[in-house]
Parts: structure tokens; C-alpha cells; sequence
């Protein structure tokens, strides 16, 4: 097949977010029935759990996003976003859709920079969670005549429970949608944690929330690495995301020179299960008992912004601190690393990597054999 006959598809995988209030509770059955991540044996018991656990949660967690609207003057999502169509502004819509959206729209811009003049490449979304899931996705794919699709998880770190979650549920939809005749040649990223690009993006955020403090504050600051948690069963049947999550962490320091003390902890637990500790309020209340007054934090498995960051690190554990009557002089949340350009490069070279072998591009691909995604 010439590279003139080639479609290429890029497919971001996220968590995706509720759009609007009455999305919450759908969005938070849809993730509690996720066998991947609450594993209580599936079937209709999972059914019942998720039913139950999404009612009893949406008030709140609704009151969560409302404080974080991510599109406050009109919607800034995907084309399939139901605001965007009914020309509806939300007041409940989790930024990460916007920003996967910017996401998006920088990696085909790039893509469509390094790539021949005539090669068609087009980037799409598939949230896990809620719109557009992944047969949506599909058919606009179809409608494109797709013929080669590189799926690129918004999860730098491999974990069953996010990349191998959002992998399963393609592979489910495009097998009930092709059943074994599938239109275009699929190939799938793992991970990408030791990419340089990406790890130069986070240190770029990093800089600049130091850069917002005065001299005195900035020496005292103490790092803490926040991760999302992942259940310890995980861990124990080999899921290698807490191993990537410490190797992202020390080699960000190593490129910093390891300026500052750092820490990691997580977060955002959910479910019966015991999950990988320690904790991270846990960790900053610990600090403050030492004496430390001083934070930043560093999302560092969270590339777009969304709940767990601008909520239970910007919001809730702030809120916490005071009323349980900890001290401190600053925590400041870093921003995600979002649409940075480095970061837009890194999935592009990734995308570029996998599609080595089936289209020619100049120059375009930088080599970084000790930095690259595992197979």
C-alpha cells in the first residue's frame, strides 16, 4: 500500500468526566462498574454495587466539579459533547474535556507538521467513562476511511486498571462492531514514562510554579508527588504502574538535579480494596508534624487537569488541613502539564514510532532508544 493510499488514525484514551449535572451519576456507575478498577466479582452484583454507590455519591461529587467548571463561558469539548450540540453552558463539566480537547487538536496540528503534505491524519477521542466512547470514536474512524489507527492512552504509566481498562473496552466494542474483520491495521502504545519530551514538560511546570514564589519560599518548598492509587491486589499480581510511577519520579529529580526533598504519595481512593499507601493528605499532615510548612504538588500521573487535581489537591485537602488544625505557610498545586508542547511532541513521536515501518517521514522522529516506550 503506497503512503498516498494511507488513512492514519490517532486515538487518545481518556478517563473522560461528566459534562453537565445530570451526567454525574451515569459517569460514576459507568466507573464503578468498571471490573478493572472495583473487582467484586462482576455480573449483577457489580451492577447493584455500581447502581447503589453512584446514587449515593453523584450530590457530592457534582458539588466537586460544579467548584471546577471547566467551561464556564460555553463548551470548549469534543464535537460529540451534548453542550456543544444544544449550544447548552454547563455549570458541571469536568475540565478534562476541554483539555483533552486542546490535546487533540495540538497532537494533529503536530502530526500534520512532521507528516508528507499528502498523508491524511486525523486525531480522535475516546473517553472510557463517558461521551464519546469508544464506538462513537469507531464510526467517525469508519466514516474516514481509516485504514492505520495508533491508540494513544493519556496514561504515561501502564496500569491494567487505566491503559489495560480503556484497551479491553476498544478491543470489546470493536470485536461486537467487526467482529474479526476490522477496518484499519491497529497498533497500540504501552507507556511512555521515560520519554524525554514528557519528562522535560513536567519539569517546565514544575519551574513554573517555583517561579511564582519569593527566594525564601521556594528553598523551603518540599516536593510531593501525587499519583493516583491503585489497588495493592494490583500490585501484587504485577501490575508495573507504582515501578513507573518511581522511575518517572526519580528521573524528573535526576534532570533537576535533585534541587529539592521530594516525596510521593496517592490518592483518590475508591472501593472496599486496600490500595497502595501512603496516603497523600496522610503524608502532608506528616510533614507539617515535622515542622514543614512548605509544598508543592506534583500530579504526576494526571496529564490533564481534572477532579483529582484542581479538587482533592487545589480544593479538598487545603480545606482539610485548616479544619483539622495543621499549619502551613504554602501549598500550591503545579498545573498539569495539559497541551505543553512538549508533551504534545512526546505523543506524537510515539505515534510516529509505531507507524515506523509503514510510512516514511523525514526527519520527523527523533531516536531516544534508551527513552523508549516498551513494546
Amino acid at each position: 500500500m503506497s503512503t498516498e493510499e494511507k488513512r492514519i488514525g490517532v486515538v487518545l484514551m481518556n478517563l473522560g468526566g461528566p459534562t453537565a449535572d445530570y451526567a454525574v451519576r451515569p459517569f460514576l456507575y459507568n466507573l464503578f462498574r468498571d471490573e478493572d478498577i472495583i473487582k467484586i466479582g462482576g455480573g449483577k452484583f457489580q451492577d447493584f454495587f455500581a447502581n447503589i454507590i453512584s446514587k449515593f455519591r453523584a450530590s457530592s461529587v457534582q458539588e466537586d466539579y460544579e467548584e471546577i467548571n471547566g467551561c464556564p463561558r460555553g463548551c470548549m469539548g469534543n464535537k460529540h459533547c451534548l453542550n456543544r450540540k444544544n449550544s447548552v453552558t454547563s455549570t458541571c463539566c469536568s475540565p478534562i474535556n476541554s483539555l483533552t480537547e486542546k490535546q487533540r487538536r495540538g497532537l494533529e496540528k503536530h502530526l500534520k507538521g512532521v507528516m508528507p503534505d499528502d498523508q491524511f491524519v486525523k486525531v480522535y477521542t475516546c473517553m472510557r467513562y463517558w461521551l464519546p466512547f469508544a464506538e462513537t470514536t469507531m464510526e467517525d474512524m469508519e466514516e474516514d476511511g481509516i485504514t492505520h489507527a495508533v491508540m494513544v492512552p493519556l496514561y504515561p504509566q501502564f496500569s491494567w486498571t487505566t491503559t489495560g481498562s480503556s484497551y479491553r473496552d476498544w478491543e470489546t466494542k470493536r470485536e461486537d462492531k467487526f467482529g474479526h474483520d476490522t477496518p484499519w491495521k491497529e497498533f497500540h502504545v504501552k507507556n511512555y514514562h521515560l520519554n524525554d519530551d514528557y519528562l522535560s514538560a513536567m519539569n517546565d511546570r514544575i519551574d513554573e510554579a517555583l517561579a511564582e514564589m519569593d527566594e525564601e519560599t521556594r528553598n523551603k518548598t518540599h516536593f510531593i508527588f501525587s499519583a493516583h492509587g491503585t489497588p495493592k491486589l494490583e500490585v501484587r499480581s504485577g501490575d508495573p504502574y507504582t515501578n513507573e510511577i518511581n522511575q518517572t519520579m526519580e528521573a524528573i529529580m535526576e534532570m533537576r538535579d535533585y534541587d529539592h526533598d521530594y516525596w510521593l504519595g496517592y490518592q483518590s481512593k475508591v472501593g472496599p480494596q486496600k490500595w497502595t499507601q501512603p496516603n497523600t493528605a496522610e503524608l502532608v499532615e506528616r510533614h507539617i508534624e515535622y515542622g514543614i510548612k512548605n509544598f508543592l504538588m506534583i500530579p504526576i500521573a494526571f496529564v490533564t487537569d481534572h477532579v483529582e487535581t484542581l479538587f482533592e489537591l487545589g480544593v479538598e485537602l487545603v480545606e482539610d488541613l485548616e479544619e483539622e488544625g495543621y499549619e502551613f505557610d504554602n501549598l500550591k498545586v503545579m498545573e498539569g502539564i495539559n497541551d505543553h508542547p512538549k508533551f504534545i511532541k512526546a505523543l506524537g513521536d510515539q505515534v510516529l514510532h509505531k507507524l515506523d515501518h509503514e510510512i516514511s517521514v523525514d526527519g520527523a522522529l527523533e531516536q531516544q532508544p534508551q527513552k523508549q516506550s516498551a513494546e
